[in-house]
């Protein structure tokens, strides 16, 4: 799997936005976007993109959630990519599949998990990838450093699942990714989370 930030030197406020393929570019892999942003220079990069002969460079697009600077650009995907669109938004137009959590999804050319992480917002989401050991957080709080928020019960469940699996990289919605000690980080983040 490659998993490209197309959001890296951008020139306004916006999410990350990752491009994500398989190692090869075979027909059966799906090009995918998780979340779109708001910087329409990612067009340029889409279109220079190594996304394989013969497919669609945007097969699929998956929100991590609603908000405008992960989505403003999808009725402008979808009316140059037509990709299918997934999240778990019910206020969203150009969503083609609402997504309730427990879902599979081909992502590139692996299988990711879909988790309702509640918090951030009513409709976020987590991807996790367990082959890989990768997890896409969106905006889901998963470092928390004080003991001083209260969060609800369906959030604090979503982190213990997460905390209980492998995970070896964490993209966020937001800055870079974390790498090694992802473990460690998610168990110091439900210990302050319960608090």
């Amino acid at each position: 799997m490659k998993i490209i930030n197309l959001s890296v030197g951008r020139k306004i406020y916006t999410s990350n936005v990752y491009l994500v393929t398989g190692d090869w570019n075979k027909l059966s892999d799906v090009n995918t976007l998780i979340d779109v942003g708001r910087d329409p220079t990612i067009f340029e990069k889409i279109d220079q993109a190594s996304t394989g002969v013969g497919k669609k460079r945007i097969q699929k697009v998956v929100l991590t959630h609603s908000h405008y600077d992960h989505a403003t650009l999808l009725p402008m995907i979808k009316k140059r990519y037509n990709p299918k669109t997934y999240a778990a938004s019910t206020v969203l137009e150009n969503v083609d599949v609402i997504l309730k959590g427990g879902e599979r999804l081909k992502i590139g050319d692996q299988e990711f998990e879909v988790i309702y992480t509640p918090g951030h917002s009513n409709d976020s989401i987590c991807l996790y990838c367990k082959k890989e050991k990768i997890l896409f957080a969106g905006d889901t709080p998963l470092v928390i450093r004080t003991k001083d928020t209260t969060y609800e019960k369906a959030f604090i469940h979503a982190l213990e699942e997460i905390s209980k699996k492998e995970i070896e990289t964490i993209y966020f919605g937001h800055g870079d990714p974390l790498i090694g000690e992802c473990k460690k980080v998610l168990l110091n983040s439900l210990n302050n989370a319960k608090s």
